[in-house]
């Protein structure tokens, strides 16, 4: 063999060794005792679970930045003026409910508490109707609740479910099956033609009472929360389709002047005869539904870390930085794993390159160190950033993504020593070589590939914020432990951390990392999967 290739040879083994040896001299760096230094303040209570825009989220913005700028990280978000700062300002556009209740003969009844809404229903100055008692509110065959009431430009207030005899079958199918006219929807249905009768607004009486209507009223205002939900753009709706109050028979009879009892011997009796109602009951009662529109104003940050001779290629680190606040009942929701984990984790993985880069170690591509915000609400931030890059995508090579990797789910309680790794091989084969690499080197742990299946039900590739680089065709890694217990919850706390877990961790995503912005070549994007 060549003497001149042997050589060369010899001397990129030994640069190869040496770069190794710097990477894992760096990576010592990342500890769990200052993953535990950063955390304690990060999912503190007194962030108050860092909801998107609070005061909290800015006070973890404040602190990461901090650190940034100390690891002698560059700001390159433009602050309008000609500066440069840490925070890329955007604004999150919302409309929620404001001012909601119903009232009769002066008494005021409380949303969620005392009746619902189905549906979006906008009524921003208190209005009083009169009320007609229409049955069932349902007109099919020869049954018709509206044969002998005017209700147009009236509300009218309607039995849930359809009439069924003592026998157990039901009026208009004559068997023990249900019609479209019950049902979870069927209000629908009932409200739909109730409108098209002339009525302007519809009260359904509830069949639940106790404690299945306690749950009944939490879980629609669970669902409710699709009309509070905030967006990248104003918010445009429509909120006078169709709607209905849902109010308890209690309510019900008030309104009417009547007792619960009355008003059930009332439905019982068409139960009975399978006639409709031959008997006027009317009433009058006011209300308000009013829409009130914010706008919140939070901020993504990022901290730039600029490489040498391949600096116009850039590897982009993320970790959300926002939790989901604090509960209605007033607990905080401190999320010491979602994502005060994968916060920390940046901030150590910065700190370990900044320590290379002082050393003249530096990384040849630039590297991004991005901690976003609006995950929880609908990965805002990472979609505000791929619409608005501070550095071009099609320059930006990989994007590897750090979300929940504090503690261990129900699959690995006997195998702490694990990460799920999703989206690794979706759109490049030597990305999901250098990940397996990197830990077969330097880390050893099991790489679960459960969620990176297309058909799992989870759908945890579509979940986090490296799916918004993935949409730009843009390779990436998503680095997660699991759900648990406390997901979501006030018990998400740092006591709860295993820190000698996840430093490892944080060290395999550091390790692929320095491959990625120290390798002679881009990584190809040759995969296509879904």
């Amino acid at each position: 063999m060549n003497k001149n290739i042997i050589a060369g040879m010899l001397l990129t083994l030994t640069t190869l060794s040496y770069a190794q040896d710097d990477a894992t001299k760096y990576a010592a760096s990342i500890t769990p005792e200052d993953l535990k230094k950063h955390l304690v303040i990060i999912a503190s209570d007194s962030l108050e679970g860092r909801d998107t825009g609070s005061p909290g989220q800015k006070k973890a913005a404040e602190y990461v930045s901090k650190y940034f700028k100390a690891y002698g990280l560059q700001p390159i978000a433009d602050n309008g003026d000609g500066t440069k700062s840490y925070l890329q300002k955007y604004k999150l556009y919302k409309r929620s409910f404001g001012d909601v209740y119903v009232k009769i003969d002066g008494k005021k009844y409380e949303f969620n508490k005392d009746f619902y809404l189905n549906g979006l229903l906008s009524v921003p100055d208190e209005m009083e109707t009169p009320v007609v008692l229409a049955g069932y509110g349902i007109e099919e065959g020869t049954y018709n609740d509206y044969a002998n009431l005017d209700v147009k430009d009236k509300s009218v207030l309607i039995f849930e479910g359809e009439p069924k005899s003592a026998d157990g079958k039901y009026l208009l199918s004559g068997t023990g099956e249900k019609t479209k006219w019950s049902g979870p929807i069927s209000w629908q249905q009932k409200a739909k033609l109730a409108l098209a009768k002339g009525a302007k607004y519809i009260f359904i009486v509830t069949d639940k009472s106790g404690e299945d209507l306690d749950k009944e009223i939490r879980q629609r205002s669970v669902m409710a929360r699709r009309f509070s939900s905030p967006t990248l753009k104003p918010v445009q709706e429509s909120p006078n389709g169709i709607a209905s109050f849902v109010l308890t028979p209690d309510i019900a009879a008030s309104l009417l002047k009547t007792s619960a009892q009355k008003l059930n011997r009332i439905k019982a009796d068409i139960n009975k005869t399978g006639k409709p109602l031959t008997k006027l009951s009317t009433g009058s009662i006011a209300f308000r539904v009013e829409r009130v529109s914010e706008t919140i104003d939070t901020e993504n940050v990022a901290a730039f870390m600029e490489g040498s001779d391949k600096k116009g290629e850039v590897v982009v680190i993320s970790a959300h930085l926002d939790h989901i606040g604090i509960s209605p009942n007033g607990e905080i929701n401190n999320g010491a794993d979602d994502d005060g984990s994968g916060t920390v984790s940046l901030l150590e993985i910065a700190e370990a390159f900044s320590k290379a880069k002082a050393e003249g170690k530096g990384p040849r591509r630039s590297i991004l160190f991005l901690n976003v915000t609006g995950e929880e609400k609908g990965l805002f931030g990472s979609e505000y950033y791929s619409e608005n890059p501070l550095l071009p995508l099609a320059n930006t090579i990989a994007n590897l993504n750090i979300d929940m990797i504090g503690r261990v789910d129900d699959a690995h309680k006997t195998e702490p020593k694990y990460v799920y790794v999703i989206g690794a091989d979706k759109l490049s084969s030597e990305l999901h070589a250098i990940s397996e690499e990197a830990n077969k080197k330097y880390v050893n742990y099991k790489l679960d590939y459960t969620f990176n299946d297309p058909k799992d039900p989870n759908r945890f590739y579509y979940r986090s914020d490296h799916y918004n680089f993935a949409k730009k065709n843009i390779p990436v890694i998503f680095y997660f432990t699991g759900v648990h217990e406390d997901y979501h919850r006030p018990g998400d706390d740092v006591e709860k951390i295993m820190f000698d877990k996840q430093a490892p961790i944080v060290k395999l995503v550091f390790h692929t990392a320095w491959e990625l912005v120290n390798r002679e070549d881009r990584i190809k994007v040759d995969s296509h999967k879904e």
